[in-house]
């Protein structure tokens, strides 16, 4: 077997890594930590209670049922339980249970026909002529008629001859009361007869102080 050359050997030994190159170039094993898988990301979910608090004074309430019953399907409000509004209420002619139907038409009547009349001198087509008053008059009048007709047909429609009245007797604080005769076929015909009466002399009260008397009023 053939011997390497002197030169040979030179090369092969400075090409050879010296002891402290081959130290340096492995690498050392040190003793790590495993690793740790990233944390996941947890949903937290937010919980919470409502509790109602129950104050020691208990606050007023403005609008309630009336009586305290909400099947009556109505409301006390602080102007519908006023006093003074019960009063104003009480008082018209149309709510005064005591007064006979006749007596309560002749009332709405008057007040029907004798505002009636302005309005008719004013804005109808004679206006402008001296018949104003007498065509305003005599058109207050026909609408009085013409309302007086419709207030018949109602009570034909609603009321049956000698049945009771349909009015409730107990008022809304439960106290009893005679039915109001209004709500009868015969209160409801002495009604409608007092508001035509009522109203024609409600026209003809108002057409004597404007055109007879000659009374100084805007209307004229």
């Amino acid at each position: 077997m053939a011997t390497a050359s002197p030169m040979a050997s030179q090369l092969k030994s400075s090409f050879a890594p010296s002891p402290s190159a081959r130290a340096l170039a492995t690498p050392k094993r040190t003793a790590a930590p495993p690793l740790r898988g990233f944390p996941r990301s947890r949903r937290h979910s937010s919980s919470f209670t409502v509790k109602a608090v129950q104050t020691d004074k208990p606050k007023y309430q403005v609008i309630q049922p009336l009586n305290g019953d909400p099947f009556i399907g109505s409301l006390e409000t602080p102007v519908t339980s006023s006093p003074l509004i019960a009063w104003y209420l009480s008082n018209l002619p149309a709510y005064r249970t005591a007064v006979n139907p006749l007596l309560r038409g002749v009332e709405i009547g008057l007040a029907h026909g004798f505002l009636l009349v302005g309005p008719f001198v004013k804005t109808g087509p004679l206006r402008d002529t001296p018949y104003a008053g007498a065509a305003g008059s005599l058109a207050a009048g026909g609408l009085v008629a013409i309302l007086s007709i419709c207030l018949t047909i109602y009570g034909i429609s609603s009321f049956n001859e000698g049945e009771p009245s349909i009015a409730p007797s107990l008022t809304l604080t439960g106290r009893k009361k005679e039915p109001d005769q209004l709500q009868t076929a015969d209160g409801w015909a002495r009604f409608t007869g007092g508001f035509f009466f009522g109203g024609i002399s409600g026209v003809i009260w108002a057409y004597f102080l404007l055109y007879v008397l000659n009374l100084p009023y805007f209307i004229k």
